[in-house]
């Protein structure tokens, strides 16, 4: 990996600031990490991918409520089991709609939805700026990058001239 100082910059940096931030608004660190990771795992980059991040985590939401919500409408555990079952289905063949591509991402919504339990704004709060997160580590480390390459740039033309000035005395010092 050839940047990885940029990188460990920007997550180390950008995490803590995700923490101290979620401490202070009373928001759950480990989902926005949730949807952090949705972020970088899915292919889009930029907003595009971040709104992959986005719909696809939020849809696992909905999928998750309706699995709640329908299950408690029956005494039997086996209409539960039924109702995943479908459920997953579906969160599978949603993946036809280019927006909702990323199956894993559906799923950590979902996931996310049945741990946290009934908070739903606080569940969404969370995982929409957790993928706010992974964008803005994404641009930080391109930032990053950017910069180093530029001191990098600045550095070699530094010994260049150096170079340059040396080979310049020794060929005047010739006879």
């Amino acid at each position: 990996m050839e940047h990885r100082w940029p990188i460990a910059i920007s997550a180390g940096l950008l995490a803590a600031l995700w923490c101290g931030a979620a401490d202070a608004f009373s928001l759950v660190t480990w989902v926005g990490f949730l949807g952090c990771s949705t972020f970088f795992a899915q292919t889009d980059t930029g907003v595009k991918g971040l709104l992959m991040a986005w719909f696809t985590n939020l849809s696992g939401v909905f999928w998750a409520w309706l699995i709640i919500s329908a299950s408690s409408l029956f005494d039997s555990a086996l209409m539960g089991y039924a109702l995943t079952g479908l459920v997953t289905m579906g969160m599978c063949l949603q993946a036809s709609y280019r927006g909702l591509a990323f199956i894993p991402g559906t799923f950590i919504g979902c996931c996310a939805t049945f741990a946290l339990g009934p908070n739903i704004l606080a569940l969404t709060s969370a995982l929409m700026l957790g993928g706010l997160l992974g964008l803005c580590m994404s641009q930080f480390t391109a930032f990053l990058i950017r910069l180093e390459s530029g001191f990098s740039g600045v550095m070699q033309t530094n010994s260049s001239a150096k170079t340059d000035l040396q080979e310049g005395a020794l060929q005047k010092k010739a006879p």
